[in-house]
């Protein structure tokens, strides 16, 4: 089928209804998405301010983030933001399909979930019991890091960590088993994050403006070596992450799908080659394929992108996942770090569970701020970009793995 045909009628399964785009006042920033959120569009609005900006966009499940909010898309003419890329640099998606019966995993999902739940390493700070060797930590880049960094990615190699991070077993549409993980580059990203937004004279804070740094200076050229660095890392986990899974499950992969959602990429648009910055947004060129994760108790999807004007105005751009629609201390409550007790939340662990029973999920580890109700409905986000991507598969979760209620994640989104 022509791209051309695939675009016709925007179909995405669930009826293929879109937004109209929303241009906002300042900047002509392209926003999706409803409701807006009206912070957020400050957010990408401050960014498309840089004279360096050749263009930029806000998806449907943006919200508030440090200094670029999270569906933010904004391209650069020789210039990197790593504000704009964020402190999880190459935080990203990977689904398998594997060579298995669904009803034998159905079946075995309580064993299959225990296992993964020891097996793999959740939470913040971690190390992975298994020494995973691989030809990433010969890369001559981790010269401009200091040996402590290295010692400490190479332990990480492999842990999933914690907040929104996840394992999970799916079924998709034709009854086949997939397996599907969402983490990025671990502690490397935010102390090479951290480090840069450092030395280019970034403030602490939300509404402040994005560090971006020239590219054929020393600062920008060791941010972009140690941020491609960081994204080579984060595929060599979620690579070993799903091997493993797939081992446990005694399968065989037969097609995968991966992307970073955190990362700047060198690409062409309008006739420029430009330096586009993808916090919280999956790429999505006509026939590029992404896996878009819901929440725990919501559907996830395969996807790609088609040709249409819509889609060169996101700048082949998608959503990353469904969006929040209650933070954290609104879900879960402040946390007393002393007595760890938290008061003040909106969603009880019995109302997270209640939801993920009745779907029937198997659900290991998670706390309240994860809660299904704290996200939007998958479905619905993506109709906003009906005529920009279209759903190849629908993956509906049967197992959920994540770090334990009681894990803080420093490592910022």
């Amino acid at each position: 089928m022509a791209l051309e045909d695939r675009a016709e009628g925007a179909s995405l399964g669930w009826g293929g209804r879109y937004s109209e785009v929303v241009q906002s006042e300042t900047g002509g920033v392209a926003v999706w998405g409803s409701p807006v959120d009206k912070d957020a569009v400050r957010q990408i609005q401050t960014c498309a301010k840089d004279e360096r900006v050749a263009g930029a966009a806000l998806m449907a499940d943006h919200h508030v983030g440090y200094s670029m909010p999270i569906g933010g898309v904004v391209a650069y003419r020789g210039a990197l933001s790593p504000s704009g890329v964020g402190y999880d640099i190459a935080c990203g998606n990977k689904a398998v399909r594997l060579d298995l019966p669904a009803e034998e995993v159905r079946k075995n999902i309580r064993t299959i979930m225990d296992d993964v739940f020891s097996q793999v390493s959740f939470g913040v700070g971690r190390r992975n019991e298994e020494r995973v060797d691989h030809p990433l930590f010969d890369d001559p880049a981790w010269s401009l890091h200091d040996q402590s960094t290295r010692d400490t990615a190479r332990n990480q190699l492999g842990t999933v960590g914690s907040g929104n991070h996840y394992v999970d077993v799916f079924v998709d549409e034709l009854d086949r088993v997939w397996v599907g993980v969402h983490f990025g580059s671990r502690g490397l990203g935010h102390r090479t994050a951290t480090r840069f937004i450092k030395e280019g004279g970034g403030k602490d804070g939300m509404f402040v403006d994005p560090v971006v740094l020239d590219l054929g200076t020393p600062l920008g050229d060791d941010y972009l070596a140690l941020m491609e660095l960081a994204g080579r890392y984060a595929y060599a986990g979620r690579d070993w992450v799903c091997g493993k899974v797939a081992s446990i499950l005694g399968g065989r992969v037969e097609e995968e799908v991966h992307n970073h959602h955190n990362f700047a990429w060198r690409e062409r648009h309008g006739g420029e080659d430009l330096w586009v910055v993808r916090k919280g947004a999956t790429p999505a060129f006509p026939g590029q394929r992404g896996f878009v994760g819901g929440s725990m108790g919501d559907v996830s999807v395969i996807l790609e992108g088609v040709e249409s004007e819509e889609s060169q105005r996101a700048l082949n751009s998608t959503v990353h996942g469904a969006g929040r629609v209650l933070s954290r201390t609104q879900a879960a409550g402040k946390l007393n770090r002393k007595t760890g007790e938290r008061t003040g939340g909106t969603i009880t662990e019995s109302m997270m569970k209640s939801w993920v029973k009745r779907v029937g999920v198997e659900l290991r580890g998670a706390g309240t701020d994860e809660a299904p109700q704290c996200y939007k409905r998958l479905p619905e986000v993506l109709e906003h970009h009906g005529a920009s991507v279209r759903v190849l598969h629908t993956l509906t979760p049967i197992g959920v793995a994540m770090a334990g209620a009681d894990t803080f994640d420093p490592y910022k989104d």
